[in-house]
């Protein structure tokens, strides 16, 4: 199995961080993908990947809670960054900062990051920054048609605006995950025409009123999902109300299995097969 979104870089696994990913191991986790939300956390992801080398891999973005009015000195960081990384990789440059060599960063030195994320935009909580979350989502998006890295999107109660917003670079788009998903059968199909993009399914599956049971072997083939946790949040029963933590994938692939009737080694040679496809590992 393969935890997609995991915040292992956060404070909460600051006592135990080594122990929790040898759980992960023994559960039979392969890798984590661990997303950034801000420019702190792009120190903090690299600093927890390169700890575990080979089994954690890092993303770099601006997540929509932690847009501000400062958001576009932030997003020229962390595009800097970026760039640093793409540039000690020999990775084709991000557009106009592709001017050869520059000065690595220690954030960008020597790992490759695997997606532009965490982005996209959130109207759960406030609006204040509406125009700001749009501006800032749409940089990262010609962040990930530059480099051809995938997208790792966040959205809750912004659907229609997110949707709008891709469609203007459908026919570029490299492709992605619609992070945490937990919509109807209409908002399934609504992401799934965008071909190249995935849905990540996470602890919300096994929660006693969830509607995902239903919804997803109605309208969402197997093809187009893959495993995350979104640790420390939202852990899957049995283990709710606990901070989770990618070991507890295993319950959400139990789940899967169960609602598409099959086992639990075919959901994950399904699923990680499209990790391989969207993210190349």
């Amino acid at each position: 199995m393969i935890d997609t979104h995991a915040h292992l870089d956060g404070p909460e696994y600051s006592d135990d961080r080594a122990e929790m990913i040898q759980r992960a191991k023994d559960a039979g986790v392969s890798k984590v993908f661990i997303p950034a939300i801000d420019l702190c956390s792009v120190q903090t992801v690299t600093d927890t990947c390169r700890q575990f080398p080979g089994y954690a891999y890092p993303m770099i973005g601006l997540h929509p809670e932690e847009v501000k009015a400062d958001y576009r000195e932030v997003l020229a960081q962390m595009k800097q960054q970026l760039a640093d990384s793409l540039a000690a990789n020999q990775t084709p440059p991000l557009g106009e900062v592709g001017r050869g060599p520059t000065p690595l960063g220690e954030a960008g030195r020597g790992l490759r990051f695997i997606a532009i994320g965490e982005v996209g935009l959130d109207y759960y909580w406030s609006r204040e920054f509406e125009k700001e979350q749009l501006e800032a989502f749409e940089e990262q998006v010609r962040w990930s048609i530059a480099t051809r890295l995938p997208l790792m999107i966040h959205c809750r109660k912004a659907q229609n605006e997110m949707v709008a917003l891709l469609k203007k670079y459908a026919d570029d788009l490299p492709g992605g995950v619609f992070h945490c998903f937990t919509g109807n059968e209409k908002e399934a199909q609504e992401l799934l025409q965008f071909p190249r993009f995935v849905l990540g399914i996470g602890g919300v599956l096994t929660f006693k009123k969830s509607h995902l049971p239903e919804v997803l072997p109605q309208v969402v083939p197997l093809e187009r999902i893959v495993l995350e946790t979104d640790s420390p949040y939202m852990a899957p029963v049995p283990m709710r109300g606990k901070r989770n933590e990618s070991a507890y994938v295993k319950f959400v692939q139990q789940r899967l299995a169960e609602c598409y009737q099959t086992t639990e080694d075919y959901i994950s040679e399904v699923t990680d097969a499209n990790v391989a496809r969207i993210f190349g590992i």
